[in-house]
């Protein structure tokens, strides 16, 4: 039988305190974050925890895509400078059930980490879409939350335990999976059809903007003398291929390496990587 949903712990480390929602460390800072809100004075932390409820806070305004925020793998690394201890943390995370990681289409190594009880509400959504077209077989959305999300914390999962886990809520068959994954929270791997990825339900414009903007921020470095830029400047840059804001793709492209920052006297410099 599958725990219920634990609440927030207080600490990356494994420390148990009080509950807490993941607005806590980041609002406890708000004086911070109001006064100054630029990348370059947020973005070096040293507590996992604490910069993945900052950069929540700070996830973009979107338009025209309702969205639950998420952080980008990459992002947590361009901000906590001990990976190790980032994996460490997540790990710890994951199975407090704090959050979830999702592998994204966008790249090899490109992952989403979402707070659980932002995952639970997008799913909740894509759910009341899925209802609202077929009320057949859609109890399986409760089998699903109730025995495969607590039980299963990687970023997938194979047919037969899927099944298995499903099957404590009821005859699970083929038609409950293709309901899974007509909403969104099932992707069938390409490579081993078998193998299915847990997904995060409507993001796919989002995705599509983070390669278009991740390929615009790049462009616009490249187009500089020196394939350089001061931080500040580059931050206030409105793109035209992404909903996603500057910062947003900044923190990634930093993390994954493919920008660099120079400390210079009239400020941090980005600067296309050329390793």
């Amino acid at each position: 039988m599958a725990e219920p949903w634990p609440s927030y712990s207080s600490s990356s480390r494994g420390k148990k305190k009080r509950p807490r929602s993941p607005n806590d460390d980041a609002t406890s800072s708000q004086g911070r974050t109001e006064n100054s809100t630029s990348l370059e004075d947020n973005l070096i932390f040293s507590d996992t925890l604490i910069a993945l409820q900052l950069m929540r806070t700070q996830f973009p305004k979107l338009e025209k895509v309702v969205t639950q925020p998420f952080i980008l793998q990459s992002q947590l690394y361009s901000s906590v400078k001990d990976r190790t201890q980032v994996d460490r943390d997540l790990e710890s995370l994951k199975k407090d059930r704090v959050l979830r990681v999702f592998k994204l289409n966008t790249g090899q190594d490109d992952h989403a980490i979402m707070f659980m009880d932002d995952y639970l509400k997008q799913m909740e959504s894509a759910v009341r879409r899925s209802k609202g077209k077929n009320q057949d077989c859609s109890e399986v959305f409760e089998w699903f939350e109730k025995y495969v999300l607590p039980s299963k914390l990687d970023v997938s999962i194979d047919h037969l335990e899927l099944c298995s886990l499903l099957s404590n809520g009821g005859d699970a068959r083929d038609k409950h999976i293709t309901l899974l994954m007509n909403a969104g929270l099932l992707t069938r791997q390409l490579i081993d059809p078998n193998m299915y990825w847990f997904s995060i339900p409507s993001i796919g414009p989002i995705l599509k903007g983070l390669t278009q903007g991740r390929k615009e921020v790049l462009s616009l470095l490249n187009r500089r003398k020196y394939k350089e830029m001061l931080l500040s400047s580059l931050e206030k840059t409105r793109l035209r291929l992404s909903p996603l804001d500057v910062r947003f793709h900044l923190r990634d492209l930093i993390g994954s390496g493919q920008i660099k920052t120079v400390q210079t006297a009239t400020g941090l410099l980005a600067r296309v990587s050329t390793d």
